[in-house]
């Protein structure tokens, strides 16, 4: 059975200042997802699922359905902030969703097969998509043994601004804990990251989660408990958000779930400043010219 992706576009780009899941990085008008997407067939995924704001549901469907019509099945789902487990309720002053993990969630009716998690706006590089793709074609892996695929740290940091990375904790090539950073940057020629006001500098350059995860269905169900638990305490707040990481870790350490770290060398690039975007776009264009993508994806 061929996985799915799982592609996560509801955000607004309050940083960016625009809607940065469809903007133009490619020779040809390609945006970040359309190079995920390609990478993503040629790997051997069969299905791709995205992840809406009702906001921009209109605008990305005028593009993307015509777009990938004949060369893959794509579903859409929207993230809204009332779709939430039968019982639970909802703050009717609460403006965003729930975040990540909550994007997840809402997809689950969509998806009945192993699956990749990633952000729209991140350009993950191919190996990551063979990297996934070939660890469920194992058919020995139980329902429980999920997989992330982590990056050097140091091939992920943005030379605009400081970043929040994932630093990953791993034994024996599985994931023991995620650990969130704020505030990282490169300075004087190391990477350091800011906490309560105090500069800390990182040892090594450990491998980072950028929000590629594979889970099979059983993952729904999990990550379901988990929000509902969630939102026992959190319904009523304004801000608080429910992400990947935070369930990933409790299921470790409840040893309800292994993730293995499968290890890509490829260089994260994506745009979450402005000031992304030309750098993205020359890297890009760098990629095509050396032969890894066509000047025109889907022509």
């Amino acid at each position: 059975m061929k996985p799915t992706l799982l592609i996560l576009a509801a955000g607004l780009g309050s940083r960016y200042g625009g809607i940065k899941q469809m903007d133009k990085i490619g020779p040809s008008g390609e945006s970040i997802i359309d190079y995920s997407i390609y990478d993503a067939i040629r790997a051997g995924f069969g299905k791709i699922v995205f992840v809406l704001n009702p906001k921009i549901e209109k605008d990305f469907k005028e593009v993307y359905e015509p777009r990938l019509q004949g060369k893959i099945e794509a579903a859409y789902v929207l993230q809204k902030i009332n779709d939430v487990p039968k019982g639970v309720p909802v703050n009717t002053a609460r403006v965003k969703p729930w975040g990540t993990g909550h994007a997840v969630l809402v997809a689950k009716k969509m998806i009945n097969e192993p699956f990749a998690v990633i952000n729209a706006d991140d350009f993950y590089g191919r190996q990551a998509f063979k990297l996934i793709s070939d660890y469920y074609s194992n058919s020995n892996h139980k329902l429980n043994e999920y997989a992330m695929v982590g990056y050097k740290l140091g091939n992920t940091l943005s030379e605009n601004g400081t970043v929040s990375r994932g630093i990953c904790q791993t034994k024996d090539g599985l994931l023991t804990d995620v650990v969130e950073r704020t505030s990282i940057k490169r300075e004087n020629r190391k990477i350091v990251y800011t906490h309560n006001d105090k500069k800390f500098e990182i040892d090594g350059n450990p491998f980072v989660s950028m929000n590629f995860w594979g889970f099979s269905p059983l993952f729904f169900d999990q990550l379901e408990r988990d929000f509902t638990n969630f939102m026992d305490e959190n319904a009523h707040k304004l801000k608080a958000e429910f992400f990947i990481p935070s369930v990933v870790n409790d299921l470790i350490e409840n040893k309800e779930a292994t993730i293995k770290l499968l290890t890509s060398n490829d260089q994260w690039f994506g745009v979450t400043y402005q000031e992304d975007k030309d750098i993205t776009i020359n890297k890009v264009n760098e990629l095509v010219a050396n032969g890894n993508y066509p000047e025109n994806l889907w022509e």
